[in-house]
């Protein structure tokens, strides 16, 4: 049975509490996993990293990471996640580029829930395809949070690390963080020596890009979505929000509006903006932005970013929106 959440733990809060929970999962991973090896999808997100961390403390190189490029990561994120995790930290680092085929099997798919399960599947099948070519892979770690568990249980949303595994899947489950929120993960970060732009990097979700692209995924959009998210995050951390705000991104829905650009009309899609705080991704508040960054924004989005003729900013906390639009 899997392991939930007690209804009477602390809080993790402070060095000793993450310390305490390190020693704990550690001795549990030892006794799980024994003399075997480990499969790791590693993102290069908060969760995954951690849970790589708590890995390599307790069985050290029996732990093989696999990173998958879906086609779905923000712009420069699958070089960035080579550079820290196998040139930095010395990781034992598989690197799959994928795009191809997840963007082959997303095409045309616009319901959110299946594009999920889509995305989830091919993971799975990717590690799987991996762990054949490797000896003595017994078991498939993954990052799962306590969130993602009660969106999965209450119908919300299904978590591609929440479920929809296989029934014949040959790897017994490594949940290190399952039972933790999302502030709980990041203390436990900084404990375990994770360098703070990792601990404090903004989440990302597992489908990535896919859930802010709303509807038939096409590359166009795809690349839309890419190039204004990363106008984003350039903007931010100019402005010393990178770190202060929890998280910051942009979506591209599937549907055009009339503009006008050089005197000639337009017929392009609206990028909306999200900005927002939380300490346990339960409940959510907007981040109120300058109306000069705003403006600034908006210039640069629709004059860098093809295919982009409005700029809409989203002021909706959660509830009732979600975090991401699928």
């Amino acid at each position: 049975m899997l392991e939930s959440r007690p209804d009477t733990m602390a809080r993790i809060t402070t060095p000793e509490l993450a310390k305490a929970y390190i020693d704990e999962r550690v001795e549990m991973l030892r006794k799980q996993i024994g003399d075997k090896k480990v499969l790791l999808a590693l993102s290069g997100g908060v969760d995954s990293s951690v849970v790589a961390a708590l890995l390599i403390k307790a069985v050290g190189q029996q732990l093989v990471c696999v990173h998958v490029n879906h086609g779905l990561l923000r712009k420069g994120e699958p070089e960035q996640v080579i550079k820290v995790f196998r040139d930095e930290m010395n990781a034992n680092l598989i690197y799959v580029d994928a795009t191809d085929r997840f963007l082959d099997k997303l095409a045309g798919v616009t319901d959110p829930e299946q594009k999920r399960m889509i995305i989830g599947g091919e993971f799975i099948d990717v590690f799987a395809e991996e762990a054949r070519k490797l000896d003595g892979i017994d078991f498939l770690a993954q990052g799962t949070i306590w969130p993602d568990i009660l969106e999965s249980e209450a119908g919300i949303k299904a978590h591609h690390n929440a479920g929809g595994l296989p029934e014949d899947m040959k790897f017994e489950l490594v949940e290190p963080v399952r039972i933790l929120f999302k502030d709980e993960v990041r203390v436990v970060g900084k404990e375990l020596g994770l360098p703070d732009n990792m601990v404090y990097r903004q989440p990302f979700p597992g489908p990535g890009l896919g859930v802010r692209c709303p509807g038939a995924i096409t590359r166009d959009r795809l690349e839309a979505v890419r190039e204004s998210d990363a106008i984003l995050r350039e903007e931010f951390a100019k402005n010393g929000l990178e770190g202060k705000v929890w998280q910051y991104f942009t979506v591209v829905p599937d549907f055009k509006s009339t503009g006008v650009k050089d005197g000639k009309r337009t017929f392009d899609w609206p990028c909306i903006i999200r900005a927002i705080n939380t300490t346990d991704v339960m409940e959510v508040t907007v981040e109120h932005l300058s109306d000069e960054l705003i403006d600034h924004l908006v210039q640069r989005i629709i004059n860098e970013v093809p295919g982009i003729n409005r700029v809409l900013f989203d002021y909706t906390p959660k509830p009732p929106a979600t975090v991401e639009y699928e």
